[in-house]
């Protein structure tokens, strides 16, 4: 029906469905471009599915979708059903000095060169980024002659030179601010024809030169790249400054040049928003970095799951502070790490909590995480007998822990699922996969704050002192499943353990802990079982599952199930009208008759009719007497 099963992630963390040899938005693969797929009817030869192998292959070249970051590939848990997937490395190609830049940050900056070599011919190309709303980019003088680049408005650029002639101007106006703090691109030329002007992708605009008249460029000072003559410079980076085909090296004459500085900052403005789950966007000197640190992901834009598979009995414990660090310490540096004023070290408790995680499991019941605290207080998710989860609170000032179940569907199906719980004072809210978050609020008689935090817990709980009875009782034999991306406030605990970082003193381990990559496969909806499929004829007493849920083609299931009933009333109404009607009009295959008395003893059926009625008077033809065959 035209939804794919598979799927590559690029840069943006978005997913693309066109394969090597094709493009963006086109749903194909190389073989359905050029139209030789093994099945005529597809448009990848892996579609064909043929017992036999068959290859899609190809480049993918669309840079703004760089690097692949995950391949995503469904429909393989069939029987015979296999998939191979192979992604090369990424390559690159092009101008090294693509990334040479300078910043100009005061109006009287600039760079010099040596005098432009254009006489008869100049070709003039670069980038630029500013929030200033003018300045020169850059000049070059003569006697009289000149060529001159500028920024004369938010949105015009102006080209202008004199060969002799007067000076000539050519302006190209663009509809968006060009002041942006993005970065566009400038291309400039002029021969002995005709001059031009480009800016990013706008119209073109040409100036056709003179038939007569001179015709050669002569300049005599240095080339200004920024400031010049007292015109108010350039304020913002420049960089791929390229001059006939010679690009000038803006970086080592900046590193000498005061008011000039090598590089570009601001690289974060551009593509600070790649740095996807939290990841802190991190200047460099010619590009950027994403840092997650403070995250529960990896990867060069935080995008990667970090996960382990817990075998059974094995659990993971994450201390809140080690035994050389204060509570305080502590609490300053990673728990409360916020930048909420309210939150101060001090407190020695949480007013709030942030806690997002991704699961996979077959086994219930178990525990998924507790957090423990030096008080009576704490948090615990669970998976129940019956498959459901539930979430546990107890902060004090209430004899019962506050429980939200979630009732609506058994989370114990090996199939992943996320979990994101926050909770601000009273209080919370919860979302599981791509349901809508729903809301949740904490006893009037229960605190808000949760006092003294000491340690995370996975898998199971291994703590010293009361343990609530319930965890006590899902506490064996532990879970086992995947858990990935698991994320506390500040706190990274599976992170830690796989990966040498300065939080990995806290964590300690019982067995061993595989890192795995599941928390990433995609969800897949198995089919229905009888008992709660409602198109089962054998489920009359069936009860609906998804309830008011939206599913993920966005058809409400309540819908679905009136309309089938009011569908199921009408069949069985349609076949009893059929029913009584062929009753109705049936031909029937009996004779019924009224024997007359004495018939026992009458020669003939006439006769006896004869006999029985004296009134009867019909003269009997031999010739039309009646026999039935």
């Amino acid at each position: 029906e035209g939804n794919p099963y598979t799927w590559w992630v690029g840069k943006a963390n978005e997913k693309h469905y066109y394969w090597g040899g094709s493009g963006p938005g086109i749903q194909k693969c190389a073989c359905g471009i050029e139209r030789n797929c093994t099945d005529p009817k597809y448009y990848c030869n892996c579609d064909a599915d043929y017992k036999q192998w068959r290859k899609d292959t190809g480049m993918l070249s669309y840079k703004e979708h760089l690097p692949v970051s995950q391949v995503v590939v469904g429909d393989v848990d069939r029987p015979g059903s296999e998939a191979k997937i192979s992604v090369g490395p990424v390559r690159c190609q092009g101008d090294r000095n693509y990334w040479n830049a300078a910043s100009f940050v005061t109006s009287s900056s600039y760079l010099h060169f040596s005098t432009f070599q254009g006489e008869t011919s100049a070709d003039i190309s670069f980038y630029f980024k500013t929030s200033a709303s003018d300045g020169v980019f850059l000049e070059n003088l003569g006697n009289t002659d000149f060529i001159k680049l500028e920024l004369k408005s938010a949105t015009e650029v102006s080209f202008s030179f004199d060969v002799g002639n007067g000076p000539v101007e050519i302006v190209v106006r663009s509809p968006n601010q060009l002041n942006d703090d993005q970065w566009h691109r400038v291309n400039a030329e002029r021969n002995v024809k005709q001059a031009s002007l480009q800016v990013d992708q706008l119209p073109l605009e040409v100036r056709k030169a003179p038939t007569e008249g001179h015709t050669r460029l002569e300049l005599y000072s240095q080339l200004y790249v920024g400031a010049a003559g007292g015109q108010r410079g350039f304020l913002g980076c420049i960089r791929s400054l390229r001059m006939n085909g010679v690009t000038l090296d803006l970086e080592e004459r900046a590193k000498v040049t005061p008011g000039v500085k090598p590089g570009c900052s601001g690289h974060c403005t551009s593509y600070g928003m790649y740095c996807a789950n939290g990841g802190k966007c991190v200047e460099k000197y010619n590009g950027y970095s994403c840092d997650c640190s403070k995250t529960a992901y990896d990867g060069p834009f935080c995008i990667k799951d970090v996960g382990a598979f817990f075998e059974e009995g094995m659990w993971l414990r994450y201390n809140f502070h080690s035994p050389g660090t204060s509570m305080k310490d502590l609490v300053s540096r990673t728990l409360l790490s916020s930048a909420d004023p309210e939150i101060t070290a001090p407190d020695l408790s949480l007013n709030k909590e942030e806690l997002s995680f991704s699961f996979s499991t077959t086994k219930s019941p178990c525990v998924l995480l507790y957090i423990s605290s030096y008080t009576q207080d704490f948090m615990a998710v669970l998976v129940k007998p019956s498959g459901n989860l539930q979430i546990r609170y107890s902060l004090g000032g209430t004899k019962e822990p506050y429980n939200i179940d979630v009732d609506h569907r058994n989370m114990a199906n090996g199939q992943p699922h996320t979990v994101n719980i926050t909770r601000n004072g009273r209080d919370i809210v919860l979302q599981l996969d791509h349901y809508p978050p729903t809301s949740y609020s904490l006893p009037t008689a229960s605190d808000t704050q949760f006092n003294s935090p000491k340690a995370l817990f996975l898998g199971k709980v291994i703590e010293i002192g009361k343990i609530d009875q319930d965890i006590y009782k899902y506490n064996t034999p532990g879970f086992t499943g995947c858990l990935s991306r698991v994320q506390f406030n500040q706190i990274a605990p599976l992170k830690a353990a796989l990966r040498p970082t300065n939080a990995s003193s806290h964590v300690h381990i019982q067995g061993e802990l595989v890192e795995s990559n599941c928390g990433a496969s995609p969800l897949t909806i198995p089919p229905m079982s009888a008992a709660t499929d409602p198109w089962h004829l054998d489920s009359a007493s069936a009860d609906f599952p998804y309830n008011g849920q939206a599913i993920g083609d966005g058809v409400n299931r309540n819908s679905a199930i009136i309309g089938g009933v009011i569908a199921v009333v009408i069949f069985t109404i349609l076949c009893t009208l059929v029913f009584l009607i062929r009753y109705m009009f049936r031909h029937k295959g009996t004779y019924h008759t009224n024997e007359a008395k004495g018939a026992e003893s009458a020669e003939s059926a006439d006769a006896a009719i004869m006999n029985n009625d004296p009134n009867f008077t019909e003269t009997i033809d031999e010739s039309k007497k009646e026999w039935l065959i």
